[in-house]
């Protein structure tokens, strides 16, 4: 079911720190602030940018026109209302899609079309295991998809225009959806051995990426024959530690992993293409078990990489860099869940544990034409075509991210915390 109106539910905040553009809060009865319900699992812009949707707790799907101060559409081509959908369950994840070519995302326009929009479709994942498919311009509830077991985590629309959606459940597989054929079509991925945390798809859609929260695997998949490739083990810790996040790099040619411990979090920079393992950005705390790194999602011009952890709302690293390019205050009471980059960049959305949606300022970098050129080379040559290519061996790192110093700590690195290590 969904319904329209204005914010007269949201309450918008006065921005409390100098990267914060504004905060979204939702309006409920105090007996359930703080409840489990309230969590806002999942953000997400859609791929013009138009629309931003978060889960607001209770089953409830917020979609509002972006920016927020928008007056396109109003003279009525297009219905730019906020609209809330209720999906009768919890809302674990959402996806807007279809999402077109790298190429023609580009291209298009930043202004909203009535028509762009008309085919535009959001995808709620569940608690109880169902996905429901929705049309945003319409508001109408289109299909539901059947046969996850379990809470379905996460779902991706990979980017290449098509109606293919890929979901991930507590019930250990990826499915792989045609909604073009209303779900009836539908390939099934196991060999997780425990609930899957997150996917992604690579941006020329030949791979996916999975993270088990508690197996400790990241899976590779191929999206063009559905089979399973190789899981990537970089290194066995002595101590135990969770998967949480996992993000490619807009030219694919880099895999982001988050996972941490009682006393430390940790990315980890994949070649998805050899398996290695080229980077670790690490940080250690003195609190035991208050470290936790929720989500992590490249800039779309490839030169940041956002997290969340749980000392700070947001913080965005340039890897190579020893220190953060641009980090929040710090808060144990952030409360940070998942992270989405605006389509154009320069803003990023946050979703905390109670139910809120935070805005904050990123780094608007003009990339280096070296940048650029790799970007697009990289977008279509695997490591293993780089490799033999007749290049100085200096541009050859660079090309192949060997450039990337294999270990970065953002605070002192004891010792006994390189013991932790092996391999």
């Amino acid at each position: 079911m969904c319904s329209t109106g204005t914010n007269a539910e949201l309450l918008q905040e006065t921005p409390s720190d100098p990267a914060l553009v504004l905060e979204l809060k939702t309006r409920r009865p105090p007996s359930l602030e703080g409840r489990a319900g309230c969590e806002t699992w999942s953000v997400d812009f859609s791929p013009d940018g138009a629309w931003f949707a978060w889960s607001m707790g209770h089953g409830i799907v917020w979609v509002v026109a972006w920016p927020l101060d928008s007056e396109d559409g109003q003279n009525g081509e297009t219905d730019r209302e906020d609209k809330s959908f209720s999906c009768g369950h919890p809302v674990w994840g959402l996806a807007f899609g279809p999402r077109p070519p790298k190429s023609a995302a580009a291209a298009q326009p930043s202004k909203p079309s009535s028509k762009g929009n008309s085919s535009l479709l959001l995808a709620t994942g569940l608690e109880n295991g169902v996905i429901k498919i929705w049309n945003v311009l319409t508001g109408d509830a289109v299909f539901d998809l059947h046969g996850h077991e379990g809470v379905v985590r996460d779902l991706v629309f990979p980017q290449n225009g098509t109606l293919t959606l890929i979901s991930t459940s507590r019930d250990k597989t990826l499915r792989i959806w045609d909604l073009a054929q209303k779900g009836k079509k539908v390939q099934v991925l196991s060999g997780h051995k425990d609930w899957i945390s997150c996917c992604c798809v690579s941006s020329d859609c030949s791979m996916i990426a999975s993270v088990g929260r508690f197996d400790r695997m990241v899976c590779l998949w191929s999206l063009r024959s559905y089979t399973f490739i190789r899981n990537l083990a970089g290194g066995i810790r002595k101590t135990l530690y969770l998967l949480s996040s996992c993000d490619f790099s807009p030219d694919g040619a880099l895999l982001a992993t988050a996972a941490f411990s009682g006393s430390s979090w940790w990315i980890d920079l994949w070649d998805p293409y050899t398996a290695q393992k080229l980077a670790t950005l690490v940080d250690y705390f003195e609190d035991y078990g208050q470290n936790q790194i929720s989500a992590v999602q490249f800039s779309p011009n490839g030169l940041h990489l956002a997290m969340v952890t749980d000392d700070r709302a947001l913080r965005i690293w340039e890897p190579g860099q020893k220190g953060m390019e641009m980090q929040t205050k710090v808060d144990r009471d952030a409360n940070g869940l998942c992270c989405k980059y605006h389509p154009q960049g320069g803003v990023v959305a946050t979703g905390t544990r109670d139910g809120h949606v935070r805005f904050w300022k990123a780094p608007r970098t003009v990339p280096s034409l070296c940048h650029l050129c790799r970007s697009i080379l990289r977008h279509s040559v695997s490591t293993h075509q780089m490799e033999p290519l007749p290049l100085p061996k200096r541009i050859l790192q660079y090309l192949t991210y060997r450039d990337i110093p294999p270990k970065t700590c953002l605070k002192t690195c004891c010792s006994s915390d390189d013991e932790d290590w092996e391999g």
